[in-house]
């Protein structure tokens, strides 16, 4: 089942904000796989400008504009939640669905976050999701939910899925570099 997606690396889409669609992209850095996706105009955050070291484009318009240019742009979503959706997260959800994309809501208090992780990765698998899309609260909608959204995308993005993906770029980087040295070495004529 795994074998369906090795080798493809997946790239994570995140809006920015604050709690989990940061834990996603901080996660994805950590992991080092690609990750990129779509902000409001000015870069807009409820802690105020987002950090430029979070490889964001900025949309048009505001919060709206960015969850429907994030949903559209990925393959499916992935909902990190505690408890009930709501206001943006809602937003989210309701977007994905009317669009006709997959969306896969991970309460992270509901079950065992192994279980809940090998889920994930079936969806993912059955939807050959390649581009995805991480969306949930912000922090100070549901406050520590960075930590615990970050606590799950880190064993997340360990699962061979995303393992995999990173042994293929590991692969080509070395690849790549004993190329480089035998073209420095090589004779000039």
């Amino acid at each position: 089942m795994i074998g369906k997606l090795r080798g493809a690396p997946i790239e994570i889409c995140s809006g920015g904000q604050t709690g989990v669609d940061r834990a996603a992209l901080d996660a994805a850095r950590a992991a080092e796989l690609p990750c990129g996706g779509w902000c409001p105009r000015g870069r807009r955050a409820e802690d105020g400008v987002i950090p430029r070291h979070y490889p964001l484009r900025c949309v048009r318009g505001g919060y709206a504009s960015r969850t429907r240019a994030n949903v559209q742009s990925s393959d499916g979503t992935l909902i990190v939640h505690r408890g009930t959706i709501t206001g943006g997260t809602r937003l989210t959800l309701d977007t994905a669905r009317r669009l006709g994309r997959p969306v896969f809501t991970a309460d992270v208090r509901a079950e065992r976050a192994a279980t809940l992780a090998r889920r994930v990765v079936r969806w993912l698998i059955q939807h050959r999701i390649r581009r995805l899309n991480v969306a949930g609260p912000r922090e100070s909608e549901a406050p520590g939910v960075y930590r615990e959204a970050r606590a799950f995308l880190d064993r997340l993005f360990r699962t061979a899925p995303f393992r995999s993906a990173r042994r293929a770029r590991s692969r080509q980087g070395a690849y790549a570099a004993s190329a480089g040295r035998r073209r420095r070495d090589s004779p000039v004529g």
